[in-house]
């Protein structure tokens, strides 16, 4: 039986977490009372809460692993209110807390962008968009022209989603360009630069709406949870089928 040492171990090698140094998430073992114990469960989910520790302390998971952790940069500098209730948590459930951002945003195989590019059948992919020095996206082309919306009907598998369409760019899309979460008027800036026909992102702000409307790359935003929910989906199947060690996924969606 792996340890949570060995478990974390694991993952920090498969996802080249020392790549991601200028991650602003710290990302890898974020919280553990007694790392030599076993890894008996492991519960994954999108975003560290209240909601999942919960989740994943009854169901007596030894492990929850999230893409959005709880430690940002130098917070929390202080494990009160919120923090501490959550940490404190943690520590009597004897929950070990796993996190892995960019990193999961990025990999070519297992992360967010690769599987939304696989879900369009993206080819000729390359990486794209670097954010702080680490190049988090995925441009690619389609195998043939395909209307706008069907593209994004097979990147949204059945979940809401919203296409904002450029004007003065044609209906039928060819070269697409990937952002999982949140990549804003930055992502939305590099893709034009790319010549993508169109962005698959998470989020849509407001700024952005004007650049759309004057430019001839369209957007379909996902939701930042639905465009961030495959990485984590993928480190369930590679617990189970390597590490052999059951997994389970709390689906607790933000409608965001």
């Amino acid at each position: 039986m792996m340890t949570i040492a060995e478990v974390g171990k694991f993952f920090d090698q498969l996802l080249r977490l020392e790549k991601f140094a200028h991650d602003f998430s710290n990302n890898g073992l974020q919280a553990c009372f007694d790392a030599r114990r076993a890894c008996r469960k492991i519960a994954f989910a999108v975003d560290a809460s209240q909601r999942s520790i919960d989740q994943a302390i009854a169901m007596q998971a030894d492990l929850l692993v999230v893409h959005h952790g709880l430690s940002w940069g130098d917070d929390p500098r202080r494990l009160n209110g919120m923090a501490g209730r959550r940490f404190g948590s943690m520590f009597k459930g004897d929950l070990a807390l796993y996190a892995v951002h960019l990193p999961l945003d990025a990999h070519e195989i297992y992360g967010n962008n690769a599987t939304l590019a696989d879900l369009v059948n993206l080819e000729q992919r390359q990486m794209f968009f670097a954010y702080h020095g680490m190049e988090i996206g995925i441009t690619g082309q389609c195998p043939a022209a395909i209307p706008l919306q069907e593209l994004a009907q097979m990147a949204a598998i059945g979940k809401d989603y919203t296409v904002y369409a450029a004007p003065q760019a044609g209906q039928l899309v060819r070269k697409a360009a990937i952002i999982s979460g949140g990549g804003g008027m930055d992502g939305l800036t590099a893709a034009i630069e790319a010549g993508a026909d169109v962005l698959i992102t998470g989020e849509f702000g407001h700024s952005m709406y004007h650049i759309v409307q004057e430019n001839f790359t369209h957007v379909i935003a996902l939701g930042h949870y639905n465009s961030e929910v495959h990485g984590v989906h993928n480190l369930l199947k590679i617990a189970e089928k390597e590490l052999n060690i059951p997994g389970y996924f709390l689906d607790i969606p933000t409608g965001l």
